[in-house]
């Protein structure tokens, strides 16, 4: 094969990270836009650990036609089964079981031989087979497997039906060359390893994820699971875009290609960001805000003469526009339409016109509007399409010598006006507290983060925070010049996806 698959496994491992909960229409946005992305694989989700999961599955299973859609299950015959129950209606669907095979799991979580753990594998793999002929076992912890072991479990899934076998590096343990020669080694010893499609799947404990996966394909693997950003378990998987981009960039080393459009890769690594409310980190390769930013006087030098002097990818080809056409108060609707394709959005009419006119208010505000802005914006108005509350207006007083003070107008769910008002320590804590007074869903606040979008003393706002409520974690996010005005956004975000989630109305 010429060809690496792309699993992106985002909506299932990507969301187990800390804090990175999100709702059934958030998966959903999320699938979309990997299916236009060219992902061939999308692990959407693991229907047997609560309702809300399958019922994301489900509805990703109706709604995408393209990409493959695969649910995780236990190696259990009833997690099996609704495994299947949440992906039968795929137009191609995969089951995907996983079960540990290491003796350290074995001894110390499972307490189970390796004799049982084989049967459990093989009989679930054979269960599975039954609902489709797309199946993948994943032998967890394989890096600190015994080899032989590794390939014994291999081969007998195989026989039982498996056509996909994942290699997971599960606790970033290994390094390239160790892992490399574990997947060299499953080539040479498992007999009837032509009848499958090897898989890996690595994760970054150790900074070493993409480099690890890209080691397995130079050695032979075939598909490798990655996600969005990098987000996942603890410290994160391989990142998509880095696989990607270096298999497209260094041609010369693998020879082999992938069925990702590049350049919807950096809209779609915006769009789990917001969603997720993980910020990207400046410095990130080929997404990060400075991945083509040039300080150096010489490097400046360079691109200016000649790009490939010092950028060994053109933004363009990543989805990053490199127009220098700067918008403001006096631009039109045809160039704000152009610039948000440029950024890869397409938005109905609707749609367009609201953020136009949020366009018109921010360009009243600030002298120059950058793409960080638009982006922002766009952003922000699509957090608040579909609110059980909405916030209408906010007036707070503080000052060394005052007690702070905050009075808020929110449309309810019923569309009526509500307000209240409320003191507090500090004009956030005061803000807070009027909302609370208001929608009575209890919850603590545990993260709050505030950053400023671009530089300038004009520049936007963005309020981060999370909120919990019996254990679970909600993220919010809000955009604003006045910085008191994107805290209230943020967490009136935060409360609406607290009751998506519960049902709970005060």
């Amino acid at each position: 094969m010429d060809k690496v698959i792309i699993f992106d496994t985002t909506l299932r491992d990507g969301e187990q990270a800390a804090g990175g909960t999100l709702n059934v229409q958030e998966k959903l946005e999320i699938a979309s836009r990997l299916e236009k992305l060219g992902v061939d694989i999308i692990e959407a989700g693991f229907p047997a650990s609560s309702p809300g999961d399958f019922e994301a599955v489900s509805l990703i299973s109706k709604e995408i036609k393209n990409s493959v859609i695969c649910a995780l299950t236990h190696a259990n015959f009833k997690a099996v089964d609704r495994a299947w129950e949440a992906i039968k209606g795929a137009a191609h669907p995969r089951i995907h079981i996983f079960l540990s095979a290491s003796d350290i799991h074995l001894i110390h979580q499972l307490k189970k031989s390796r004799d049982e753990i084989m049967k459990m594998a093989c009989d679930t793999v054979a269960r599975a087979k039954g609902y489709t002929g797309d199946i993948e076992f994943s032998p967890m912890d394989a890096s600190r497997t015994e080899p032989q072991y590794l390939y014994q479990i291999l081969e007998a899934v195989i026989d039982a039906g498996a056509t996909t076998v994942n290699i997971p590096d599960t606790v970033g343990y290994s390094v390239p060359e160790e892992f490399g020669g574990l997947i060299e080694g499953i080539f040479k010893n498992v007999k009837n390893i032509e009848k499958a499609v090897i898989s890996v799947h690595c994760h970054n404990d150790l900074g070493l994820a993409v480099a690890n996966s890209l080691e397995a394909v130079r050695r032979g693997a075939r598909q490798v699971e990655c996600t969005i950003n990098g987000i996942g378990e603890r410290a994160g998987n391989a990142s998509l875009e880095e696989i990607v981009m270096a298999i497209r960039t260094r041609k010369d080393l693998y020879d082999l290609t992938t069925g990702i459009d590049t350049r919807q890769i950096y809209r779609t690594s915006r769009l789990v960001s917001d969603l997720t409310g993980f910020l990207v980190q400046p410095n990130k390769a080929i997404v990060g805000a400075n991945a083509f930013s040039h300080e150096s006087g010489i490097h400046q030098d360079g691109v200016i003469k000649m790009p490939i002097t010092y950028e060994i990818i053109d933004p363009r080809t990543v989805g990053v526009p490199s127009s220098s056409l700067v918008l403001g108060k006096l631009s039109g609707r045809h160039a704000f339409k152009q610039r948000l394709s440029e950024l890869g959005y397409s938005l109905e009419d609707e749609d367009l016109n609201r953020a136009f006119t949020a366009f018109k208010e921010l360009a009243d505000k600030k002298k120059d509007i950058t793409n960080r802005d638009i982006e922002s914006l766009v952003a922000e108005e699509q957090r608040t399409v579909s609110e059980e509350y909405h916030l209408k207006r906010i007036q707070v007083t503080c000052g060394d010598k005052g007690v702070p003070t905050a009075a808020v107008r929110l449309i309810g769910p019923d569309g009526k006006t509500i307000e209240d008002a409320a003191l507090g320590t500090g004009p956030i804590d005061a803000l807070y507290k009027a909302i609370n007074r208001i929608v009575k869903v209890p919850n603590s606040l545990t993260e709050f983060t505030v950053k400023s979008v671009t530089e300038g003393i004009d520049a936007i706002g963005e309020v981060l925070i999370r909120i919990e409520s019996d254990g679970v974690t909600y993220t919010g996010r809000g955009a604003d010049t006045d910085i008191i005005v994107s805290s209230a956004k943020a967490y009136i975000n935060a409360l609406n996806r607290l009751i998506a989630a519960t049902g709970e109305v005060s």
